[in-house]
């Protein structure tokens, strides 16, 4: 196996095992549980599953693998702080799309050729790119991952 494949393939297992970790966490904790802040004053659990399920449905733009699925998310956990809107999903209603963005990732990402990981993303100019190629496909996979241990780190005070 080359590098490039094994380093794909490392960043692409520790992705799952965050999704993965993250997503049987949050079925073990309440409805009640997740609408818990985090800390006094701080993000609801809600609010940060919210808030990955948005970002991470973002990343098939990003990787110029598709539409987002849910692009309502946005405005409501990405571009607003908790609490700033008052109608949002219910947790029932969070609990079904978690599994749906992350199976469409896991998908994708088996689809795409280790090469295209090292390829420009969608959110930068190719004279980005040509300047620093460090800011590619799997740079962005990287950062979404360490994202979400940071918010799965918060998550697991509610218990």
């Amino acid at each position: 196996m080359d590098q490039k494949t094994i380093s794909v393939n490392s960043a692409l297992k520790a992705w799952q095992q965050q999704v993965d970790r993250t997503g049987r966490f949050i079925s073990e904790l309440s409805d009640e549980q997740l609408l818990n802040e985090i800390a006094p004053g701080k993000n609801r659990g809600v609010y940060l599953v919210g808030h990955l399920a948005a970002i991470h449905d973002v990343l098939p733009e990003i990787l110029g693998l598709g539409k987002k699925t849910y692009p309502e998310l946005r405005a409501i956990f990405l571009d607003a702080p908790d609490r700033t809107i008052q109608d949002i999903p219910a947790v029932s209603e969070l609990r079904k799309i978690w599994p749906i963005v992350h199976d469409r990732l896991k998908n994708e990402f088996a689809k795409m050729p280790v090469d295209d990981w090292f390829k420009r993303h969608e959110s930068m100019t190719d004279e980005d790119f040509e300047k620093d190629p460090t800011r590619n496909k799997l740079s962005v996979l990287l950062n979404r991952t360490n994202h979400l241990a940071y918010h799965f780190g918060q998550i697991r005070l509610l218990k």
